[in-house]
């Protein structure tokens, strides 16, 4: 019925399934491919071991054993798991069922409420991307992560290392902007204890850390400007705390929840195991009665934390991190709420990565990496100190003698220095050979981290295939009207007259798919999306809509003669439709057609509207009813619109097909 119909929830059992779905069709995928190559590793290992020695025997192959590598900084071990497990952590979140259909309305959609006009319409339009195709982009987020994360977590060293970090930071950044609408920095409410400047932004700069070379962590520099920046903004996150006129100094105004008991309160709300929610509550209701204290402590711990991490005292550095801990931990648990709860958490907020950075930043300042070169150099080749050895003169000296004068030795002629050989060009290095050598030369921890290459990949493929159709999943359609049911079944005839006057019977339309519908001239909800599904579907048939016609019925019983009709093409733009076709007759003849067809009109109470069935059918050309859709598009949106637009073109294509076939 027209206007009873919300739209999809976030627990629609049809998008529900089909994420399932393709999650698991995916990960068996993934597995595949990491057996597939366990098994050319191992077996390359095994039958060609030169090839694992010498690295396929071409000039750029390393071989398979070499010195043991240089240890890895102990800042840049903890940036690379750390935020290789939350990565892991967040696409194992970003696979709760909710997420196909609960992204655009209720994360991204809040989080550029209060930003910028620009801002909301760049993150409406990638929500609106994400509605088009709900599934292909909940499974791609899923694999996106997955894989960064397994891949920091196995490349520890070298260039996959790098790569993994570099991926890192885009997906960050992606997220960031799309995500977060910018971590909510260019908002009116901004607050670190809120979640600014985005978690996202975090993963980027510990991605940026891991990507950057090696001798980057041989100094205590990289950890001092990484502090630097930090403290920097925790003294401008201090500010903007202590900024009057914000609402963060009282916990109440006019008897209403101020801007942080408002937050503490709504997270309290959030579906979370009882005792977290209780404690949330608890702090929730001592902000509301002491809203300046605690927006005192939070300036204060703030600021004095900004201001120790610039000053750049080492002897500060341990007691600033483990305030910096406390202060983050409490925020994360009474503000934050741990970010994931809910359903529809996609990380754990940003205080944890924000924690993380501290520490590396406090690692890297006091246990640098070592000297790469020098750490890496084998100790079998390293240049031996010159072992002095007597000469005749001291030896003279010793005995009392003097010493006989000796000619000069000759001075032996410089030897040019040999030029180091040229490198491999890239074709040596893609040669069959050459690959497979590097390849059997890897760690397991390599393989593992192509693997983890390879399962990003999986993830942005199919996203980026779905991104070049301009229209919307068919599943939208699904998950709003359920599935189509297949007759092949008569249809009953009918004759009626047309828009224009002229007299049309179904069977003088034989030849033709017809798609059938039934619409109220005067409606102002869901008729009007049907008939511009159905104008779409004509366009997306192109040249084959000659072979079809796009068939109305009046459903009104009140207002059905041809003037209300014509005022409907008018204002609906199908005027220059040709292939359109809007029927009336008497009220008699309305009511047979309507009864065979099984569409029910009903006059609500105080004539307010029209209720009836929002049903589409497609009749082939030999007059078999082929499917019956419910074309009920909820509250219309775009993504929905389109959607049903696919599904009647391609429904119409298939009666095309079949009509060929039997004719």
């Amino acid at each position: 019925m027209p206007g009873m119909h919300s739209g999809v929830t976030v627990t629609n059992p049809v998008l529900v399934a089909a994420f399932r779905s393709a999650l698991m069709h995916q990960g068996l995928v993934a597995l595949l491919v990491l057996a597939t190559l366990a098994i050319i590793w191992a077996s390359l290992r095994e039958w060609r071991p030169a090839l694992a020695r010498t690295g396929g025997g071409s000039p750029g192959g390393r071989p398979g054993i070499a010195g043991q590598p240089p240890l890895e900084p102990p800042a840049r071990r903890l940036a690379r798991i750390s935020f290789g497990l939350l990565w892991v952590f967040d696409g194992i979140l970003q696979a709760q069922p909710a997420m196909a259909a609960g992204l655009p309305s209720k994360v991204l959609a809040p989080a550029a409420a209060s930003s910028p006009g620009w801002v909301r319409h760049l993150v409406n339009w990638s929500g609106t991307t994400w509605s088009y195709h709900p599934v292909q982009a909940s499974a791609a987020a899923v694999w996106i992560q997955v894989g960064i994360g397994i891949w920091m977590l196995a490349a520890a060293r070298g260039r996959w290392s790098r790569l993994a970090g570099l991926a890192s930071v885009g997906w960050g950044l992606v997220v960031w902007v799309f995500g977060e609408a910018f971590g909510g920095i260019l908002a009116p409410g901004l607050t670190v204890l809120f979640g600014a400047p985005g978690a996202a932004l975090c993963y980027s700069a510990a991605g940026a850390l891991v990507a950057l070379p090696e001798r980057s962590w041989e100094s205590p520099a990289l950890g001092r400007r990484l502090l630097t920046v930090l403290g920097a903004g925790f003294t401008a996150m201090a500010v903007l705390q202590a900024w009057p006129g914000r609402g963060f100094w009282q916990g109440a105004t006019h008897g209403r929840p101020a801007t942080l008991t408002a937050m503490v309160s709504q997270m309290a709300g959030t579906p979370q195991p009882a005792v977290v929610a209780h404690l949330i509550g608890d702090f929730a209701s001592f902000t509301a009665g002491h809203g300046f204290a605690v927006n005192a402590f939070a300036v204060a711990a703030l600021g004095a934390i900004g201001i120790a991490l610039l000053s750049r005292r080492r002897e500060l550095l341990l007691p600033v991190i483990i305030a910096a801990g406390v202060f983050c931990l409490a925020d994360w648990l009474l503000v934050e709420d741990l970010g994931f709860f809910g359903g529809l958490g996609t990380d754990p907020n940003s205080m944890p990565p924000l924690l993380l950075l501290l520490a590396c930043g406090y690692l890297a300042v006091i246990r640098p990496g070592p000297a790469t070169a020098a750490a890496a150099e084998p100790a079998a080749v390293r240049t031996a100190e010159p072992t002095a050895i007597p000469t005749a003169e001291p030896a003279a000296a010793m005995a009392g003698q003097a010493p006989e004068p000796q000619a000069p030795e000759p001075q032996a002629e410089p030897v040019p220095s040999p030029r180091p050989a040229p490198g491999p060009g890239w074709r040596d290095r893609l040669r069959p050979i050459a690959l497979a050598g590097r390849f059997a030369s890897a760690r397991a921890t390599g393989v593992l981290a192509i693997w983890a290459a390879g399962v990003v990949l999986l993830g942005a493929a199919p996203m980026a295939l779905a991104q070049a159709s301009p229209n919307a999943d068919p599943i939208i359609a699904e998950a709003l009207g359920g599935s189509s049911s297949t007759l092949n079944v008569p249809a009953a005839g009918f004759q009626l007259t047309d828009q224009n006057g002229h007299a049309v019977s179904l069977a003088g339309l034989h030849g033709k798919v017809v798609l059938l519908t039934f619409l109220d001239p005067v409606c102002t909800t869901d008729c009007p999306l049907i008939a511009q599904e159905l104008r779409a579907a004509d366009q997306m048939l192109g040249a084959r809509a000659a072979r079809v016609e796009i068939v109305a019925v009046a459903a009104n019983p009140l207002y059905y003669t041809r003037p209300y009709l014509a005022a409907f093409d008018r204002q609906e733009r199908l005027t220059g439709l040709r292939n359109w076709l809007y029927l009336t007759g008497s009220l008699g003849q309305l009511r047979r057609v309507w009864n065979d067809y099984g569409v029910s009109v009903v006059v609500l109470p105080s004539g307010q509207m029209i209720a009836h069935n929002d049903l589409v059918f497609v009749i082939t050309g030999t007059g078999l009813i082929r499917n019956e859709f419910n074309a009920d598009p909820g509250i219309g949106t775009v993504s929905s619109k389109s959607s049903f637009a696919v599904v009647f073109s391609q429904a119409a294509e298939q009666a095309l097909s079949a009509t060929g076939s039997s004719g």
